[in-house]
């Protein structure tokens, strides 16, 4: 999935919002997410988008509870009322070329909080595939995600169910798959730096040994991969280097005598610089053992 995407930013053709919409074709199925409060607007979005860009799918974003998105009225504030909310649907779904997903959370608040009903909703206005993050917008990203939400979807509804919310380790993957019976699962912030968690928990729910997480040097490889795939989509300008210093920060989270190494990653200018301070690092650890 892409990061989420402003409709009336997409519509007005700006240029660093469409970048977002890029993607290279090693990174199929892929769907571009989009939010709004806007019907016309995410109409005219989701027509673009999927007519310049051909993803597998779109994703509507009604989950999102960040202050930005929601004072716009997007995101999770689309769910303050529903009727907007089928209508957006309703409008994306006649406007894309590609199948429609719906992204949302269990309700804005505790008194609103009914995600049966917000999914029913959302299955009867067109959505082909439903993902519910299993919090309330109030809750933000605090207490725990109510997976028996997760499940009371997939119970009602016919269209897949994807659950997500507190995947974290490989454990809770297949925890979540088999306790809600849901079609699919999304990981989120559990793989900040973590990108082997999916191959982690693939390996749970087929059955077999778990894997243990890589080391300094498998991590450093797999950092420098990810950096190499981030130069040949957007080159390596000071923009890219800045953008990419959180997740430097999240690939050494939790490794030995890490705090100075992140100091110097989270300055660096210029992506190039990234190979040095890893191989400083490791030939000081070697020192240390």
């Amino acid at each position: 999935m892409s990061e989420f995407l402003s409709s009336e930013a997409l519509r007005r053709d700006i240029a660093h919002v469409h970048v977002g919409a890029q993607f290279s074709e090693s990174e199929r199925p892929i769907g571009i997410q989009i939010y709004g409060a806007s019907p016309p607007a995410l109409s005219e979005a989701a027509s673009m988008v999927s007519e310049r860009y051909h993803p597998d799918f779109l994703d509507i974003n009604f989950g999102c509870p960040v202050k930005k998105v929601v004072r716009t009225n997007g995101g999770s504030a689309c769910l303050r009322d529903l009727d907007l909310v089928t209508t957006i649907i309703h409008d994306v779904r006649e406007a894309s070329a590609v199948p429609v997903s719906v992204k949302i959370r269990s309700g804005w608040d505790e008194a609103t909080r009914h995600p049966v009903e917000i999914g029913l909703r959302c299955q009867d206005a067109g959505a082909q595939m439903l993902i519910l993050h299993a919090r309330t917008r109030s809750q933000m990203y605090g207490g725990s995600a109510r997976w028996d939400e997760i499940a009371a979807l997939v119970e009602t509804l016919d269209i897949p169910v994807v659950g997500n919310g507190d995947i974290v380790e490989p454990a809770d993957a297949a925890r979540m798959w088999r306790d809600t019976g849901c079609a699919g699962m999304m990981i989120g912030r559990g793989c900040f730096g973590r990108p082997w968690l999916f191959r982690q928990a693939r390996s749970m729910l087929d059955g077999e040994q778990p894997i243990a997480d890589p080391g300094a040097n498998a991590r450093f490889e797999i950092a420098l991969q990810h950096r190499d795939l981030l130069v040949d989509l957007r080159g390596d300008s000071r923009h890219s280097a800045c953008e990419f210093r959180k997740h430097l920060g999240w690939y050494t989270k939790g490794l030995a005598n890490s705090a100075g190494l992140r100091a110097k990653l989270h300055q660096i200018e210029s992506l190039s610089e990234v190979d040095s301070i890893f191989e400083e690092y490791l030939k000081s650890m070697e020192i240390a053992a």
